[in-house]
């Protein structure tokens, strides 16, 4: 079920040019998650974009916060100049405009340094990452105290669907892993962020037949990537008796394709301190472990 980097950065880097036509979703979900900002009290200096895509994260970012610098990070490096091409006037005034870094690089080592960042927001990227754990002690670590990290993505009940219509035909993985937000919650807490909130929703899209569904899938970049796939191609006789299962699940005229997206958001806490105004540094047994291995 390990993502193949390789794979995925090459995935996205053909899909950048036909990526926004696809990305209903994904826009959707950045929408939803942008308006529970409104109830976030934050001026944030720095914002990291962390997995900007093509950018449609970036420009809701420096709508509302105009005079904070932006950083629009992706795996994938044809994302950055479609991200860059796609501003709007305001964003490129001179000296007015809002300042935007694009940076090529992977949620799982941010090239950011410590506490640099007052706002991580992350849209639909996290499910591409073999070491969530990992990524949320990045973030932790290049995130100020006081900072805010807030992210959506995919849950187990994701592409369902597919899943089953697979099951049983062959042994390869076909479907990415999509962790439940129970487990992303106390990986928060692990990684030292205080108060995390975590909940989700069912999102259910639909396509006229399974060859519609599986080309979107391909113009977002979102095709199967793991480790365990088949790297070869799949026979008729398995393709006709997966389609045939799909099929079986057809309700009003139409394949149904559920999403499960998942919605997370905690902070930053300011560090501790003694009496004497020196601050306590907390260090975890496990973690130094970890560390050491």
């Amino acid at each position: 079920m390990q993502v193949d980097k390789r794979l995925l950065r090459r995935s996205f880097e053909r899909a950048a040019a036909t990526y926004d036509q696809a990305a209903v979703l994904q826009r959707e979900v950045a929408q939803r998650m942008f308006e529970r900002l409104d109830y976030v009290r934050l001026a944030p200096r720095r914002i990291l974009d962390a997995g900007a895509g093509t950018g449609f994260g970036t420009r809701l970012l420096a709508r509302r916060y105009p005079r904070a610098e932006l950083v629009a990070l992706d795996l994938a490096w044809a994302m950055l100049p479609t991200a860059r091409a796609a501003r709007p006037w305001w964003m490129r005034l001179p000296k007015v405009g809002t300042r935007v870094d694009y940076v090529c690089g992977d949620l799982e080592r941010l090239p950011l340094a410590p506490s640099s960042v007052d706002l991580v927001w992350s849209n639909l990227t996290l499910q591409w990452c073999n070491a969530p754990q990992g990524v949320f002690r990045e973030v932790y670590r290049v995130l100020a105290p006081g900072g805010l990290f807030m992210f959506s993505t995919f849950g187990p009940d994701t592409l369902k669907e597919l899943r089953q219509a697979f099951a049983g035909i062959d042994g390869y993985t076909h479907v990415n892993r999509f962790l439940d937000m129970h487990d992303l919650g106390d990986m928060l807490v692990y990684a030292g962020f205080a108060g995390p909130v975590m909940d989700m929703e069912i999102v259910t899209r639909s396509a006229e037949d399974l060859r519609e569904l599986l080309m979107e899938l391909k113009a977002l970049g979102a095709h199967n990537v793991t480790v365990g796939r088949n790297h070869g191609l799949m026979g008729r006789k398995r393709w006709q008796a997966m389609v045939a299962a799909y099929e079986a699940l057809r309700r009003d005229g139409r394949l149904p394709a559920t999403f499960e997206v998942v919605y997370g958001h905690a902070w930053v806490g300011e560090p501790k301190r003694r009496e004497d105004g020196r601050q306590v540094i907390e260090l975890k047994i496990a973690q130094r472990r970890a560390g050491l291995r």
